[in-house]
């Protein structure tokens, strides 16, 4: 009996250890931004400024279509994307906002903690509540598990984001990629953002 005790525990030490091991060697996210250099197949040609980057793309990755919105476009119900930084009052002070179209509510639903271009924040989605019109909008954000109060400046880039496809993807058109990147410095996307008409997405 204690035999049979201890390789079952050698058993399960094994399986820890190889789960360990697993996520060890699971890469972490990166994400690239550039310009659509070309398409062939699952492979899409991404030129950013450290040069040009292969992005696979598979059955897994979901895309969005980004073009331009208006602050007026922010209504209490609409469902939202903000990166964010603290202010001294408390409040979060967007640097961008996403506004999802009905079909993708629920994206990404969530605050988490944000770092960009040497800004630490928060990155918040969810459904507006209350909305404030000044110099500007004041929303509170409401998500499972808690709110913000996101202040948006009249100059902060509000975009629309549409459930897209990778037949969106054109030569010369701008993209956010996020994924996994592997030791050969291709980037298995999980999300591709594209910029329709010109836009550039944020964030």
């Amino acid at each position: 009996m204690r035999k049979r005790h201890r390789v079952m525990l050698a058993v399960i030490g094994g399986l820890a250890a190889g789960i360990t091991q697993s996520q060890a060697q699971t890469p972490p996210r990166a994400s690239i931004r550039g310009t659509v250099a070309s398409v062939a197949g699952n492979v899409v040609q991404v030129t950013t400024r450290q040069g040009v980057v292969a992005v696979d793309l598979s059955a897994a990755t979901k895309f969005g279509d980004v073009t331009y919105a208006k602050m007026t476009d922010i209504k209490p119900g609409s469902f939202v994307g903000s990166a964010a930084v603290p202010q001294p009052d408390g409040t979060l002070k967007a640097l961008e906002v996403h506004v999802f179209a009905p079909d993708l509510r629920g994206t990404g639903e969530g605050s988490r903690a944000w770092q960009g271009d040497g800004r630490t924040g928060t990155m918040t989605n969810g459904t507006v509540g209350d909305l404030v019109v000044t110099n500007g909008r004041t929303m509170t954000v409401t998500y499972h598990g808690g709110q913000k109060k996101i202040v948006v400046p009249p100059d902060v880039p509000i975009v629309f984001v549409d459930a897209g496809s990778a037949a969106d993807l054109k030569p010369g058109e701008h993209i956010h990629a996020v994924g996994q990147k592997g030791a050969d410095g291709v980037l298995s996307a999980l999300r591709v953002l594209i910029g329709r008409d010109g836009v550039v997405p944020p964030m």
